[in-house]
C-alpha cells in the first residue's frame, strides 16, 4: 500500500490537469494572455528602469562666448556655479581680454547651469561629451567586494589561526589584498566624482576690440596708462644701462691712464736724448 500511494497521487495530478486543459474553452485561452500580458509588461518595465537608474556617465562640456568684462562675468560663472552646488577646480584672468574657468557641476543639474551662463554673453560655441562607464563602475564595484571579502576572511583566519607558518603566510597575504583594495576603492572614488560631478570649461573673451574706447574719458584714461606704461619701460632700460655705463667708464678711465703713461714715457726719452746729440755736434 505505501508504494502504491506515490503513484495514486501521480495519477490524480494528471487527471486533474487534463481536466483544467479540457474544460478552460476558448474563454479562458482568450482570457490567459489578458491576464498575463499586464505582467509581462510590467517586469519589463521593471527590468528597464533600474537599467536606465544603474546607467553611469561621464559628462565633459567646453562652452566658448563674449562678453563686455570677461572678468566680471567670469566672477558671476563662479556664482552660478557655486549656487547650483558645484566647485571651480581653476580660475585663469586677464583683465581686459579673457577668463578661462574649469568647473564642476552636479550631472543633474549641468544642463540648468548652462542656460543661465548662456544669459551672460554671447555664447560661440558648445560642445557636451558622454562617456557611458557603466561596465567600468560596474566591475570596480565587483572586484572592490570579492577583496574586501577575501580581506575579512583573512582577518579571521589571522585570529583563528595559531600556525607561525600560517598567520605570515596569511599577513603577507593579506598586506597585499588590503594594498589592492585600497587602490580600487581609490579608483572606483575618482570615478564616482566624475560621474557625479560633470566637468565644464568656461573660456570667456571680450568682444570689443583693445583700441575701442566708449567716451572721451576711456580714451584720457588708456592714454595716461600708456604715459606711464611707456615712462616705466624707460626707468626699466635705463636701471639695466647703468650697470653697462659705469662698466664703460671704468674702461674708459683704464684706457686713459695707460695711454697718458705712455705719452709721459715717451716724453721722458725725448728730454733725455738731447744733451747726447748736442755733445756730438760741437766735438764735430
Amino acid at each position: 500500500m505505501k508504494r502504491l500511494w506515490p503513484v495514486s497521487l501521480a495519477l490524480f495530478a494528471l487527471v486533474v490537469t487534463g481536466c483544467d486543459e479540457g474544460g478552460g474553452g476558448e474563454g479562458s485561452s482568450a482570457s490567459a494572455p489578458a491576464i498575463s500580458a499586464p505582467a509581462i509588461v510590467d517586469g519589463g518595465l521593471r527590468e528597464s528602469q533600474p537599467e536606465e537608474a544603474d546607467r553611469k556617465e561621464v559628462v565633459t562640456g567646453y562652452l566658448e562666448m563674449d562678453a563686455g568684462d570677461p572678468v566680471a562675468t567670469g566672477r558671476r560663472v563662479v556664482t552660478v556655479v557655486e549656487e547650483a552646488g558645484g566647485r571651480v577646480d581653476s580660475l585663469t584672468e586677464q583683465p581686459e581680454a579673457s577668463s578661462v574657468l574649469t568647473v564642476r557641476v552636479p550631472a543633474d543639474r549641468l544642463d540648468e547651469v548652462v542656460d543661465e551662463i548662456r544669459t551672460l554673453g554671447r555664447v560661440t560655441s558648445l560642445s557636451t561629451t558622454r562617456d557611458d562607464v557603466t561596465m567600468q563602475y560596474t566591475d570596480l564595484e565587483a572586484r572592490v567586494g570579492a577583496l574586501r571579502a577575501s580581506v575579512d576572511r583573512l582577518r579571521a583566519l589571522l585570529e583563528s589561526s595559531a600556525d607561525v607558518e600560517a598567520l605570515i603566510a596569511a599577513e603577507t597575504a593579506l598586506a597585499e589584498r588590503q594594498a589592492e583594495l585600497d587602490s580600487l576603492e581609490a579608483q572606483r572614488g575618482q570615478l564616482g566624482d566624475r560621474i557625479e560631478l560633470s566637468t565644464l570649461t568656461v573660456d570667456i573673451t571680450t568682444d570689443r576690440l583693445p583700441s575701442e574706447q566708449d567716451s572721451f574719458w576711456d580714451g584720457l584714461v588708456a592714454g595716461w596708462n600708456s604715459l606711464w606704461a611707456a615712462l616705466g619701460a624707460a626707468v626699466v632700460g635705463i636701471g639695466a644701462a647703468l650697470p653697462w655705463v659705469a662698466f664703460l667708464f671704468v674702461c674708459a678711465g683704464v684706457l686713459y691712464l695707460v695711454i697718458r703713461l705712455i705719452t709721459r714715457r715717451g716724453r721722458s726719452s725725448g728730454t733725455t736724448g738731447t744733451p747726447d746729440t748736442e755733445r756730438t755736434d760741437s766735438d764735430a
